[in-house]
């Protein structure tokens, strides 16, 4: 079964906030990381809300950039 972009947006979002805490725990050197995570989940949030069919898309590849 495929799984939509308005499913795989949402679980993407709350993957990154899963990861957020770690970042947090490594100090001053996660700064950069969480800013940046900030940002992409906040132009998600923003694609969705407008929806912004190509923004969902690039958000959804931009969250998929954050490593675990």
């Amino acid at each position: 079964m495929t799984e939509s972009l308005a499913e795989a947006l949402p679980r993407e979002i709350a993957r990154v906030q899963e990861l957020m805490p770690a970042y947090v725990e490594i100090g001053s050197a996660g700064i950069f990381a969480l800013t940046m995570m900030r940002h992409s989940i906040a132009v998600a949030h923003k694609a969705m809300m407008e929806g912004d069919v190509v923004g969902m898309i690039r958000a959804y590849d931009d969250l998929k950039g954050f490593a675990e």
